[in-house]
């Protein structure tokens, strides 16, 4: 692979584990941002435990934005009012974006306005932006989209993903509630702050990808108790397409959840079954993706994409 010039945006565990497996593919990263006083004016090789590598860690945006990397790697937060002005920004500068952004993998389902906005500055721009991820972005949407190749008909989509949120980073604990009493977690369902982000714009990427009408997706969030504490969460989205249920995305998230895995049911002529044993690891995964990503989206047609419209994903 040709290296790339590239700014990470945004660096958190994700943001500096994408960074560290960009640098490890020969990749030139000349600019990093993060608005952690603890990182800012840190070299990136040391915050990643390497040597120096000459990149300042930086909060000003537009600063790294002005060495012009070819692609920015955006890793900052979930929902798309959140990041719109920083993707825009980068779009502008005339950078592609690959963004782990949960609401960016199918943006269109709930900030189709900010959606249009972005793909106008991208095209404007001669440039691409993607949402990316392992959940939404892989496991519970682009796979099972990849397997329905063999299929003459599809009459309904089921993914059941399980985690062991114990085998997780604390932050996605805390996401899904571990610890928490009942009414501690009730009272963060209804606050926003709880819950998985994605599985709605995963059901609304299927449903794109198979040219199905969605009329609508339901979400119902539980929690998942052990011993009177809560231990994550039970999360269950249902899209109803031309007037039936046709995906059905069921996800749990628990410190020491049984059986974890990745499971995909397409009712279909032929059928297929196809399960991953234990799952596939969210971070691993997500950080392989996004940087697996950065050819794909270079060569994109430009405007704002997801990953179902790319050319193929892979290592």
């Amino acid at each position: 692979m040709t290296p790339l010039t590239l700014v990470s945006y945004g660096l958190g565990p994700i943001g500096l584990a994408i960074a560290g497996l960009a640098l490890e593919r020969g990749h030139q990263i000349v600019g990093a941002v993060d608005i952690d006083p603890a990182k800012v004016g840190r070299d990136l090789g040391v915050l990643l435990g390497r040597q120096p590598i000459g990149v300042p860690v930086t909060a000003d945006a537009a600063e790294a934005l002005g060495r012009r990397p070819q692609v920015v790697l955006h890793s900052t937060q979930s929902r798309i009012p959140q990041v719109a002005g920083q993707i825009v920004a980068c779009l502008e500068a005339g950078a592609s974006v690959v963004s782990t952004c949960e609401e960016l993998a199918f943006p269109w389902y709930r900030h189709a306005a900010v959606a249009d906005r972005i793909d106008g500055v991208a095209r404007s721009r001669g440039v691409a932006a993607v949402g990316v991820g392992v959940n939404p972005g892989f496991v519970m949407d682009l796979l099972p989209v990849v397997l329905t190749a063999p299929c003459r008909q599809v009459r309904a989509v089921r993914v059941v993903r399980v985690v062991d949120a114990g085998k997780r980073r604390l932050p996605l604990q805390r996401k899904v509630g571990a610890g928490m009493t009942r009414t501690e977690f009730e009272a963060g369902v209804a606050a926003g702050t709880l819950g998985h982000v994605g599985l709605g714009e995963s059901a609304a990427m299927i449903a794109d990808a198979l040219r199905w009408p969605l009329d609508d997706v339901t979400e119902t969030i539980e929690p998942v108790v052990d011993g009177g504490r809560v231990t994550g969460l039970h999360q269950v989205a249902r899209g109803r397409c031309a007037g039936r249920e046709a995906i059905t995305l069921d996800l749990t998230m628990a410190v020491g959840a049984p059986d974890p895995r990745d499971e995909i049911i397409l009712d279909a002529d032929p059928p297929i079954h196809v399960t991953a044993a234990g799952g596939i690891h969210g971070d691993v995964a997500t950080c392989a993706i996004a940087v697996n990503a950065i050819p794909l989206v270079l060569s994109a047609p430009p405007g704002l994409t997801t990953v179902s419209r790319l050319a193929a994903l892979h290592a």
